[in-house]
C-alpha cells in the first residue's frame, strides 16, 4: 500500500499573520527583565495651568508711615477720599511718622533756627506788600487740588527768560528746607498739561513744631518720603511746575505754605510771614 506523508493544514493568510504576531509578542515578553523594587517611577504629568492657579501670592510690601501718608495725600489731592476718613487717618498716621523721625536720628529745631527757603535770596523777594499775598479764607487742605484761597507766600527769583536759572549766575536756584522734619509726600512725576497746581511739590512734617511745610512748583526734587531734613538743607531746585505756575504770565517762584497739626487731624494754615522776615539767609 502506498503511504503518503501526513498533510499539514494550511492556515488562511490573514489568520497566519495574526498567529505569528501573537507568537512574537509572547517571545518578547518572556525575554524582558522582571521589574525590581529599585526601579524609579516616572514623575506624574504636570498641569502647568493648575500650578499657575496654585502659585502663592507675593508677600505685600510693608509701607513706612511716610509712604502711607504720601498715598493718603494723593487721595486727598485727587478728591478720592472722604474728608472725615482722611482726618481720621492723619490723626493716626502722624504720631507714627513722628516716632519714625526720632528713631532714625531726627532732631528738633525751634522757629528761631529756621532759615530763608531760597538760597541767595531774602525777605525782599516775597511777593506782595507786608505779607498781603497770604489769603487763608476759603482754604481747606481736604479740598485737595480744588481748594480755594492762597494760605501761602510766593517768593520770586531773577528769571526773566523763564528757563529756571538765575539770570545773574546762570545756575539753578536751590530750595532750602526752612525747618527740620521728615518728607511725607511728594510728586516727582508732574508733566506739562497736568491740571495739578502744585507741580513737583514736597510736604515735610516737623514733629518739633507740629506743623507741615509745603514747597511747590519746584523743577527738581532731591528728597523723597522717609528722608529726614534739617534747616538749610537743599531739597529741590526752584522751578515753574504746576498748572498756573507753568504759564507765561507767572514769574518763576517758590510757593511755600505751613499747616498746623491739630489733635483732631485737621490742618489749618498758619501765616509764615513774620518768620520769613526774621529768617537768616544763605
Amino acid at each position: 500500500m502506498k503511504t503518503f506523508p501526513p498533510q499539514t493544514k494550511t492556515l488562511p493568510a490573514a489568520t497566519g499573520r495574526v498567529f505569528y504576531c501573537l507568537l512574537s509578542l509572547l517571545l518578547l515578553a518572556c525575554d524582558q527583565t522582571p521589574p525590581t523594587t529599585q526601579q524609579v517611577a516616572l514623575p506624574p504629568v504636570v498641569n502647568l495651568a493648575q500650578v499657575a492657579q496654585n502659585k502663592p501670592n507675593k508677600v505685600p510690601k510693608i509701607l513706612s508711615p511716610c509712604e502711607r501718608f504720601d498715598r493718603l495725600n494723593t487721595l486727598v489731592r485727587d478728591g478720592k477720599i472722604k474728608r472725615s476718613a482722611a482726618k481720621d487717618s492723619i490723626k493716626k498716621l502722624l504720631p507714627l511718622v513722628a516716632k519714625y523721625f526720632y528713631q532714625n536720628g531726627g532732631k528738633n529745631y525751634d522757629r528761631k533756627q529756621w532759615v530763608f527757603p531760597i538760597q541767595g535770596y531774602n525777605k525782599h523777594f516775597i511777593g506782595g506788600k507786608n505779607g498781603e499775598g497770604y489769603v487763608p479764607n476759603g482754604y481747606n487742605y481736604f479740598d485737595g487740588n480744588e481748594h480755594g484761597g492762597h494760605p501761602s507766600h510766593d517768593i520770586f527769583i531773577y528769571d526773566r527768560n523763564q528757563d529756571n536759572l538765575d539770570d545773574n549766575t546762570g545756575k539753578p536756584v536751590n530750595t532750602l528746607s526752612m525747618g527740620s522734619g521728615i518728607v511725607v509726600a511728594y510728586d516727582p512725576a508732574w508733566k506739562p498739561g497736568s491740571v495739578l497746581e502744585g507741580g513737583h511739590y514736597l510736604w515735610i512734617y516737623d514733629p518739633g513744631t507740629q506743623g507741615i511745610f509745603y514747597y511747590a512748583h519746584n523743577s527738581k526734587l532731591f528728597v523723597k518720603p522717609g528722608d529726614i531734613v534739617k534747616p538749610r538743607q537743599r531739597i529741590a531746585h526752584i522751578g515753574r511746575t504746576g498748572k498756573s505756575a507753568s504759564e507765561k504770565r507767572s514769574p518763576t517762584h517758590l510757593h511755600i505754605t505751613y499747616l498746623k497739626v491739630k489733635p483732631d487731624g485737621s490742618l489749618p494754615p498758619e501765616d509764615l510771614y513774620q518768620d520769613l522776615l526774621k529768617c537768616k539767609g544763605y
